[in-house]
């Protein structure tokens, strides 16, 4: 690459300094935004729905601002800006291997979310793969591989459940087959992490493959594929606070070698040529660009690669040990609340990240969040959160109060089934957590100051 390149890569990549490692938030878009209170008055809107989408980040967002005037199309164009985005993009590529400290001859393949990424993986089984996975997976890693034998394993109980679970599965499965595993590293309902190295082994053991999901692992604890000993790894940019629509698959590169493109299209084709039969010989890439057909989203890949750099400059172990002390506020404030259940698969000693789900006695859930939203200010989920069976071994037989507002999923005479999840990260500030535990507190003393009514599917307040 040319030197005045090189200049221009420098100037588009331009971040702001990154935050010295230290026990405060790191600095995301959206954290001086203030929303009204139907009570009245305006207050700090406190974001605790991080599992769904993270803010982005105010390193992310001021690095594609820097590049942006400089955007242009990747691997097509012979001009100045097209030639840096493209070495943008590549660069951003090599950036995402160190971040999951990928083998050498790994492959990043860019994608649009989780959910693309495992559909992709799904698309390049070799046939008559046999998939494992566990009930309790999202809905992004539970539902793509219809194509395939899958196998469905029951919630484990512990951690070591899972791992004996998986061991008898793989034990009485067909050993000539090719097989996959796909497992969570952390829940997005409990929050609770897996023992994705032992179950890495398990599957080794027995010939098969495994694919970490780790959408809500990425964003809280350090990955490394050669740590875990994983042979994919699946993530999205929208939680690891670069919103702008890619994720990632990373790992082994024989299976998507040899199958066919998941898109077909320019990009994905090396050589195309017109047969004299009419037909058409398509020659497709070998590399990871063999599944990336269309014009890439070098703005999204680009946020993915400012927010892995962003995230190890501040340093996982600051970062984690911040977010176990939030863990701790959340979790000891509610336990201060006889109506309210933590919802949980391994127990309350269970190692996990900023993600806690729970009901609470007389309570709908879609009520309760609502009025979190609507007179304190904060936002969390309710529902059952793309993880159905899991939510729904989780909560048993126990059926909720109707409360104000019914829940939209529940069909006439049938129990209601949600809860309400709560979760956050490395932008989140003490206030937001506290505030929180306070409005839990009062809402199960004194009930909402506010009528609620369903509308469209949502419990909102009634006007």
């Amino acid at each position: 690459m040319s030197a005045s390149l090189n200049a221009a890569v420098a100037v588009a990549t331009a971040t702001a300094a990154v935050e010295p490692a230290c026990a405060e938030p790191l600095a995301v878009l959206g954290r001086d935004v203030t929303v009204p209170l139907v009570t009245g008055g305006e207050v700090t809107y406190a974001a605790l729905d991080y599992a769904a989408s993270a803010p982005a980040l105010q390193r992310v967002w001021d690095d594609v601002a820097a590049y942006a005037p400089y955007y242009g199309s990747v691997h097509r164009g012979a001009g100045y800006l097209s030639q840096l985005s493209t070495d943008l993009f590549e660069q951003s590529r090599v950036t995402v291997a160190e971040f999951l400290d990928c083998r050498p001859t790994d492959q990043v393949v860019f994608t649009r979310s989780t959910t693309d990424s495992l559909n992709l993986l799904a698309a390049v089984l070799p046939a008559d793969c046999q998939v494992f996975v566990f009930e309790t997976e999202h809905h992004a890693s539970l539902l793509p591989w219809a194509d395939a034998r899958v196998t469905y394993l029951n919630a484990p109980r512990t951690p070591a459940e899972a791992v004996a679970t998986l061991e008898r599965a793989l034990a009485d499965r067909d050993p000539y087959g090719p097989a996959l595993v796909c497992v969570t590293g952390a829940s997005n309902v409990t929050g609770e992490l897996w023992p994705v190295r032992e179950l890495a082994a398990t599957a080794h053991a027995h010939g098969a493959r495994i694919v970490l999901d780790a959408a809500q692992l990425a964003p809280h604890h350090p990955v490394s594929v050669q740590e875990l000993d994983v042979d994919w790894v699946a993530f999205s940019g929208h939680k690891l606070y670069a919103p702008f629509g890619s994720g990632v698959l990373a790992g082994r590169a024989d299976w998507l070698q040899e199958a066919e493109p998941y898109l077909a299209g320019g990009g994905a084709s090396r050589k195309v040529a017109r047969r004299e039969d009419g037909g058409v010989d398509v020659e497709w890439h070998t590399t990871a660009a063999r599944h990336e057909a269309g014009s890439p989203n070098v703005i999204g890949v680009y946020s993915i690669a400012s927010a892995c750099k962003a995230l190890t400059e501040a340093g996982f172990e600051h970062l984690v040990a911040r977010e176990r002390h939030l863990i701790a506020k959340v979790r000891e404030g509610l336990a201060e609340v006889p109506a309210v259940r933590i919802l949980s698969l391994f127990g309350d000693d269970a190692p996990r990240v900023g993600v806690i789900s729970f009901v609470v006695d007389g309570w709908n859930s879609s009520h309760f969040a609502a009025a979190l939203s609507a007179e304190y200010g904060i936002g969390v989920r309710d529902g059952l959160f793309c993880a159905h069976p899991l939510v729904r071994t989780l909560l048993g037989s126990e059926p909720q109060a109707q409360g104000e507002c019914g829940a939209p999923e529940a069909a006439p005479g049938e129990r209601s089934l949600n809860a309400i999840r709560v979760s956050f990260g490395a932008g989140t500030p003490d206030e937001h957590v506290e505030r929180f535990v306070r409005a839990v507190k009062e809402l199960v003393a004194d009930g909402a100051k506010w009528q609620y009514r369903t509308e469209e599917g949502r419990c909102v307040p009634a006007v």
